[in-house]
């Protein structure tokens, strides 16, 4: 059996990207799953390819088990981390966004893991994302 899992994009135009996630454990859990394919994201009004995203705000409500966010790299570089039973609404556009510092091999893509995870914990995310072109 495997964790069942759901990606939705809700919106994506031009300019932002608005994704929501949800897991419900059977145990096992996640291990840097790919969450956001930036490539995936539709193009711009000239056709260029989305390349990156700005992590602007970030809902998540979780039961059970923590929710880690990386940027996808050569090694992956964590930039969120959402404790088990936590419930939260952050809102980063007072600084512009929480930018990716990925480094060697960045991709643009953002990839989940989950640690502490048991049978029937559940996360639902929805991350707002400004997005990047080339």
């Amino acid at each position: 059996m495997a964790d069942v899992v759901t990606s939705q994009t809700l919106f994506d135009n031009e300019r932002t990207a608005v994704m929501k996630f949800t897991n419900i454990s059977d145990g096992t859990g996640e291990s840097a799953v790919l969450k956001v394919d930036v490539s995936a994201l539709n193009p711009s009004a000239s056709g260029s390819a989305c390349d990156r995203v700005t992590v602007i705000k970030i809902y998540i409500a979780n039961h059970g088990m923590e929710v880690r966010m990386f940027w996808d790299a050569s090694t992956d570089v964590p930039f969120f981390l959402s404790s088990s039973g936590a419930t939260q609404s952050l809102d980063f556009t007072g600084f512009g966004g929480i930018t990716n510092n990925g480094g060697s091999g960045v991709t643009g893509d953002i990839v989940f893991s989950t640690a502490d995870a048991s049978s029937g914990d559940t996360y639902w995310c929805i991350l707002e994302m400004v997005k990047g072109y080339a």
